[in-house]
């Protein structure tokens, strides 16, 4: 965990690369930043450059698939995210989606207001992921990793 030095630096760095009045006032809601959960990204001469470490250059390759896990608004703010619910993260899906406008921004199946907490709860009280398909109408394995989200990527 960075240091609060380390953090003002890092939002005083991001403050200097942007011309924009909005990004520079609010840096960490800028439509030029980007994370892949552990580090902090912005595109600099057409390369990633990751904040957290003292900008070095970051390849886009191997971080192309966390960074499309997050949906922007029409001026590239981020609205959604979709979880890991998988330890392989090349084939994992996105049904389940973090959006502070529904459940209260807690995860919920991704097209649904249906929280992962809940199905979770019931899983853990014994109920089987075909049960609980068919009361929420939806497919096992959206249950499934509804469940994963919850209890962790082992379940």
């Amino acid at each position: 965990m960075p240091s609060d030095s380390g953090i003002t630096l890092t939002i005083d760095w991001l403050r200097q690369q942007t011309s924009n009045a909005r990004d520079q006032r609010h840096p960490l809601i800028s439509r030029q930043l980007e994370t892949d959960g552990l580090d902090l990204f912005t595109e600099r001469f057409g390369q990633l450059v990751n904040i957290n470490r003292d900008g070095q250059f970051a390849m886009r390759e191997m971080l192309s698939g966390a960074l499309r896990r997050i949906e922007r608004d029409a001026q590239g703010i981020p609205i959604k995210l979709y979880p890991y619910t998988r330890s392989s993260i090349a084939d994992a899906p996105s049904m389940v989606v973090i959006d502070p406008r529904l459940s209260g921004g807690r995860p919920v199946l991704a097209g649904t207001g249906l929280a992962t907490e809940l199905i979770a709860e019931r899983y853990k009280a014994g109920e089987s992921v075909e049960d609980l398909a068919k009361d929420y109408e939806r497919e096992e394995s959206e249950i499934e990793q509804a469940v994963r989200c919850e209890l962790g990527r082992a379940a």
